[in-house]
């Protein structure tokens, strides 16, 4: 009995190829094509008399082969020239110089030529739909994309899109309260696309202030229409942001467009990013305004903006410095983060403690960077630091617990000494006082005898008499 046949066919892998994702059918045959055309120049030595008719959709392949008709002794290429007898076995009115077209099937290139065709094709079309991922995802950066989350880790998320291509979604570019559970959907901005060893990786991140943007855009109408520009964003992730609007038309309330009737509209966005609290304001091209806007809800008594050194020296009354400064420093950070500048707080004061004691006089003591973190506070002098306390100095000026310890003690030091200055002066000037007022009494204890001694006698006088 003789052994079967296998029937070697590339049917199944054009129906796989059919079902690929983000490959239009051009570029498809055109692959295909190329390939078909390699294996027939390997096994003939050239493929110009080949013809390949390849249809994806059906997954249907032909090759077709040309040949001149020669004697049946001129034979000298069996690719390119085919005997007469030959010729006449296909149509009996065929003559010795024309063309002959017949069909050569899979099977006429060997089993293992077939095979290494199937890997090969496989391998380019995966490379070909990697770099259509690729190419698709970077005009998408961004954009906000949707996914269902497919996998929770440790340090990402894996997302898989409407196509099923994967997304990841890092911890570093999740919002601190952010928790999704497998089969959850999210949306995210598409931050970057990185292609290494061509294998596309989409990083998402709900962090960037351009996500923030995007929200904008997407429940605004004005700023989607181009009514409302969106001129700076800044953004502590789940935290608070600052969001500065400009409307090209006066008639346009930016600020109140944005939020919307009772919060409305900015309701959803900060819905999605677990409840970030978002302050909406007017930009100005005025700089001294624009800080003073960005440091809201605190009310700024004078602003000295120094631009060369991209700086801002703002003046409130003591009162209002917490507000300026915000909690763990976030409403200062925001506002220098959204105007460029670097801004520093000053308590203003009328009346000035004449014993009080700039912190720059502590330089050779105290670092330059800690005594610029504690003006950021508002702490311009030694005593404002001291009347601060410990907790709040480590809070608010973001400093180590042995750091803070440190400064104080210099401080207090300072004024331990001048304490003691004083304390000396005024103990000598009591031992004087003391040695006044021992002479007095001395003296009065004198006159006094004397007295009582001369009364004593006029009274023995009277006695004799």
């Amino acid at each position: 009995m003789g052994k079967k046949k296998e029937t070697i066919s590339l049917i199944d892998t054009f129906s796989e190829f059919n079902e690929l994702k983000n490959i239009d059918k051009a570029t498809l045959i055109s692959v295909l094509e190329e390939s078909f055309r390699n294996v027939i120049s390997k096994s003939s030595g050239t493929d110009e008399n080949y013809d390949i008719i390849i249809n994806p959709d059906k997954g249907d392949l032909e090759i077709w082969r040309n040949r001149v008709i020669v004697e049946d002794d001129e034979l000298e290429d069996p690719n390119l020239e085919i005997t007469l007898s030959e010729a006449l076995k296909i149509d009996e009115d065929f003559e010795v110089g024309e063309e002959v077209t017949d069909e050569v099937s899979l099977d006429h290139f060997g089993r293992r030529t077939i095979l290494n065709l199937r890997q090969t094709l496989a391998s380019k079309i995966l490379e070909l739909e990697k770099d259509n991922l690729y190419n698709k995802y970077k005009e998408k950066v961004g954009e906000i994309v949707s996914g269902e989350v497919y996998q929770v880790w440790k340090k990402e998320l894996l997302l898989l899109d409407d196509e099923h291509n994967e997304l990841i979604l890092p911890k570093t570019e999740q919002i601190p309260s952010d928790f999704f559970r497998k089969g959850e959907h999210a949306r995210a901005v598409v931050a970057r696309v990185e292609n290494k060893n061509n294998n596309p990786r989409i990083i998402l991140s709900r962090t960037s202030p351009i996500f923030l943007e995007r929200l904008f855009e997407q429940e605004i109408p004005e700023i989607a229409d181009g009514l409302i520009t969106i001129k700076g964003i800044a953004r502590i992730p789940g935290e608070r942001a600052k969001v500065a609007v400009e409307a090209y038309d006066d008639r346009i309330d930016p600020v109140g467009a944005c939020v919307g009737m009772k919060g409305f509209r900015i309701h959803g966005i900060v819905r999605e990013l677990r409840n970030e609290n978002i302050d909406v304001i007017n930009y100005t091209n005025n700089t001294t305004l624009y800080i003073q806007r960005a440091l809201s809800p605190a009310r700024i008594n004078s602003i000295t903006v120094r631009e060369e050194e991209r700086r801002a020296e703002v003046f409130l009354n003591p009162e209002e410095v917490s507000l300026a400064i915000g909690k763990g420093g976030a409403n200062i950070k925001l506002a220098s983060m959204l105007t460029g500048y670097n801004i520093e707080v000053f308590r203003d004061i009328d009346e000035v403690d004449e014993e009080d004691i700039y912190l720059d006089e502590f330089r050779d003591e105290i670092d330059g960077w800690i005594i610029d973190q504690l003006k950021k506070i508002g702490c311009s002098t030694a005593k404002n630091v001291l009347s601060m306390g410990r907790e709040k100095l480590i809070r608010e000026a973001d400093l180590e617990e042995s750091t803070v310890d440190e400064i104080l003690s210099i401080l207090r030091y300072e004024f331990e000494e001048e304490d003691d200055t004083d304390t000396n002066i005024e103990t000598a000037a009591d031992t004087d006082a003391e040695g006044i007022t021992d002479v007095e009494t001395d003296t009065d204890v004198d006159v006094d005898t004397d007295v009582d001694t001369e009364i004593s006698m006029d009274t023995d006088r009277e006695d004799e008499n």
